[in-house]
């Protein structure tokens, strides 16, 4: 394959699968399958939210060659629209809480971006009102906030729920994944909903997030988790919401780096202790459908792979 433009290859991962062969909690003539989206150009599946988002943005106007485009983000989304904007020669500005790690962070330096920061105690929602903050000071900015604008499930409804449907069919089990803005989760969910009116929807997130009813705190995973419930979701009928923690985890995260060479990151680790615990429970036969979002190589300098508390 030769290509001109590294925004040509975003999509079209591939499915990992698992079997009882690889982990004993999945039934005999079940499968797990993992769609490995930290195999984008930028390392995570925002990529493909960036593309969508910068092209929504044009068509409708609200983004010409001089507007900045400004976005609070814990580092992936700012990546995947940092690689969108150099197509485009669009300047860049995210807003980072302090705690995201460094290697993501640099990658959008890497790309053109300019940085803010806010405390690490006001979570992304500290972070989302200063980008609201900084939008009324630039003239010709645009603020796509992923946490709320339709295009974020919209993007993943278009690319990556048909491509798990060209790969296995419609006949899928369960979809589970874990929950940020909902985005992925969302879109995704509603493209095999539409096809498999039974499918079961499992949404994925570390303690201290509050889907199921938990208190807010901090967490060491990264990339899903919320302090509030996303908009998204509001319609989805989802089954459970599987709640894994930091030890879990991590756990899972190096063990899927040490046995399978699929060097992911701990929301990674989280998606396939909770698909290994839903297909546990389910009858042989089953497919399971999760995602690995992005790659751990961004968070090295968090031990990733070798803290032993986790």
């Amino acid at each position: 394959m030769i290509i001109d433009s590294i925004q040509t290859a975003i999509g079209n991962t591939p499915l990992f699968r698992f079997t009882h062969h690889d982990f004993f909690d999945i039934p005999e003539g079940s499968v797990v399958y993992a769609k490995l989206e930290y195999l984008n150009p930028g390392g995570s599946i925002k990529d493909r939210l960036g593309v969508y988002l910068i092209k929504e943005g044009l068509a409708s106007g609200r983004l010409t060659k001089e507007t900045t485009i400004i976005e609070p983000t814990a580092g992936n989304t700012g990546i995947g629209i940092a690689i969108a904007a150099l197509a485009e020669n669009l300047q860049t500005l995210f807003v980072v809480p302090e705690k995201f790690s460094l290697e993501k962070q640099a990658l959008m330096r890497a790309l053109g971006a300019e940085l803010v920061h806010t405390p690490t105690e006001e979570g992304i929602t500290g972070a989302i009102a200063k980008a609201k903050a900084i939008q009324k000071e630039h003239v010709d900015s645009y603020l796509p906030l992923q946490f709320s604008n339709p295009a974020n499930p919209e993007a993943y409804y278009h690319s990556l729920a048909p491509e798990i449907v060209a790969d296995l069919g419609e006949e899928i089990t369960s979809f589970v994944a874990g929950i940020g803005s909902g985005g992925t989760f969302s879109g995704v969910a509603r493209y095999l909903l539409e096809r498999n009116a039974a499918i079961r929807l499992v949404g994925v997130e570390p303690e201290g997030s509050i889907l199921n009813g938990g208190a807010s705190h901090s967490h060491e995973i990264e990339g899903i988790g919320v302090e509030f419930m996303p908009t998204f979701l509001e319609t989805l009928p989802i089954t459970r919401y599987a709640t894994i923690s930091d030890s879990d985890g991590f756990a899972m995260t190096r063990r899927l780096a040490k046995e399978h060479g699929l060097l992911v990151g701990s929301s990674s680790g989280a998606a396939m202790t909770a698909a290994l615990a839903e297909a546990a429970q389910l009858p042989a036969g089953s497919q399971i459908v999760t995602i690995f979002p992005d790659a751990g190589d961004r968070y090295l300098s968090k031990n990733i792979y070798s803290r032993e508390e986790y």
